[in-house]
């Protein structure tokens, strides 16, 4: 692998310039990597609006952010639900009245390891639901904002796209035979990794090159994600994790979002996240992404499929 581009330390937060007039849009923010990305932005100038699921989590973290920042700092939220379609249109409606651009939308907000095959209200299997559909009409609904200030889209990816059977189970994506938890996470991962190559494939074709889309993953950080859904013996082993050198902080598995975030230049072709062992710690950077991310074959059919299942085109 090259040398990290960012130097020996990897890309850091003292990069990102003044952020004066930039809105960014973060799901996921009332804690771990979405709370800590959206503690730096702030801190570097930025208006941040907010997507969670609980209006009451959500202002509790406003009231934190302003004692940890100061009461000055713009941050609102809107309440969305990325497991329900009609909740994502909703906040999008709100999003496209109220916010003037957006300079990225960061799509931090995840569930995983859900332990039983569980179905969305709009019938999706509940990861593929949440992480892949949810995103899917949420970054489509709001591209006219963000195509109008030259904008990044981010998706938070996982290295959970090389897990599981590492392609998208056409015949049968809602698992209905064979479900376990880790392969439903792996292929909503890398369904959320592959539309983004393919969104940057369709920008490039439309002459749309000033609007980027990025692809990271936070590596192994300290966070609630497995707390939260997960069986008991993988919060036992995630828990005891927490405590080895094989994991980082929150703040830290928030470096790779913030840099495709802000970062000039960026190479779009990347797969950004922490360049240490197994790309779980690490200085942060560019590292290999496994081919079968980028099969345009199966990207393509992907796409058709997900404007078929939620019936939204993007209007590139």
């Amino acid at each position: 692998m090259e040398a990290n581009q960012f130097g020996k330390k990897g890309w850091t937060p003292d990069r990102i310039d003044n952020l004066n007039d930039q809105v960014f849009v973060v799901t996921g923010t009332t804690s771990g990597t979405g709370f800590e990305a959206t503690k730096i932005l702030l801190s570097k100038g930025a208006k941040v609006v907010m997507l969670n699921r609980n209006p009451k989590k959500a202002g509790d973290t406003i009231d934190k952010l302003k004692q940890e920042l100061d009461n000055n700092i713009y941050v609102t939220n809107i309440q969305m639900d990325l497991s329900k379609q009609t909740s994502v249109k909703k906040a999008a409606q709100e999003i496209l009245k109220t916010v003037p651009h957006i300079d990225a939308l960061i799509c931090n907000a995840v569930i995983a390891q859900v332990t039983k095959q569980t179905l969305t209200i709009d019938g999706w299997e509940s990861q593929m639901g949440t992480n892949y559909f949810g995103n899917w009409t949420l970054q489509a609904l709001l591209f006219p904002l963000i195509e109008k200030s030259k904008g990044r889209i981010v998706t938070v990816g996982s290295m959970g796209y090389d897990m599981g059977i590492k392609t998208i189970k056409f015949d049968d994506l809602n698992w209905d035979k064979d479900y376990t938890p880790n392969n439903a996470y792996s292929q909503s991962k890398l369904a959320q990794i592959m539309s983004m190559y393919e969104l940057q494939n369709k920008l490039k074709e439309a002459g749309k090159i000033d609007i980027k889309a990025y692809v990271c993953h936070p590596g192994s950080s300290r966070t609630n994600l497995i707390n939260t859904s997960g069986s008991f013996m993988m919060k036992f082993i995630f828990n005891l994790m927490k405590l080895s050198p094989l994991t980082q902080s929150a703040e830290k598995g928030a470096y790779p979002q913030l840099m495709c975030a802000t970062e000039p230049n960026l190479e779009q072709s990347g797969f950004y996240g922490p360049t240490g062992r197994s790309n779980w710690v690490g200085p942060v950077g560019a590292h290999e992404i496994k081919p079968h991310a980028k099969d345009s074959a199966v990207a393509k059919r992907l796409w058709e499929l997900s404007e078929r299942e939620t019936g939204i085109k993007w209007n590139i």
